[in-house]
């Protein structure tokens, strides 16, 4: 059955995604590793993991698969997302695909190295109102797309 996976920590789409999967009768696991308040609605499940370095992304990871969608502005946790066949977005709407993860990641290294080295400052622009209804728009048909594809599911 379709889940939607949020990897939590810094997302501003957070209620957007649950006004989508209430609409849809399908589960959300918020992830964090702590700072997030508990959900009321009985089909949003808050997921806390230990603190440490890729802890959340390795959850998600683990349980991902065809019929899923993954929210997360996390390039190496899309790509292993990806791997399992889920449906990834980030928090702009933007869907991570299989055949532009590879330059994704090389065009993350490179900026990293380039702030590291003060050749560029800064990182991602502001998330505005426009982004937002993007991302409604785009989570509404990848959940439609994920619920599709499910059928594919084996096991």
């Amino acid at each position: 059955m379709t889940a939607i996976y949020v990897d939590a920590d810094a997302c501003p789409v957070k209620d957007e995604v649950i006004r989508v999967a209430e609409r849809h009768g399908v589960t959300v696991h918020i992830v964090s590793n702590g700072g997030i308040r508990p959900y009321r609605e009985a089909f949003v499940k808050t997921v806390i993991v230990p603190h440490g370095p890729d802890i959340a992304d390795d959850w998600i990871a683990g349980r991902a698969g065809i019929g899923d969608v993954v929210i997360t502005a996390d390039i190496p946790l899309a790509a292993r997302c990806l791997e399992n066949k889920a449906h990834v977005l980030n928090h702009t709407g933007k869907p991570f695909e299989a055949a532009s993860i590879g330059m994704r990641m090389a065009m993350r290294d490179l900026n990293a190295h380039l702030r590291e080295t003060g050749e560029i400052s800064g990182y991602n622009p502001g998330f505005t109102p426009n982004d937002r209804s993007q991302f409604l728009n785009m989570l509404e048909n990848t959940v439609r797309a994920a619920r599709l594809s499910e059928s594919g599911k084996t096991g």
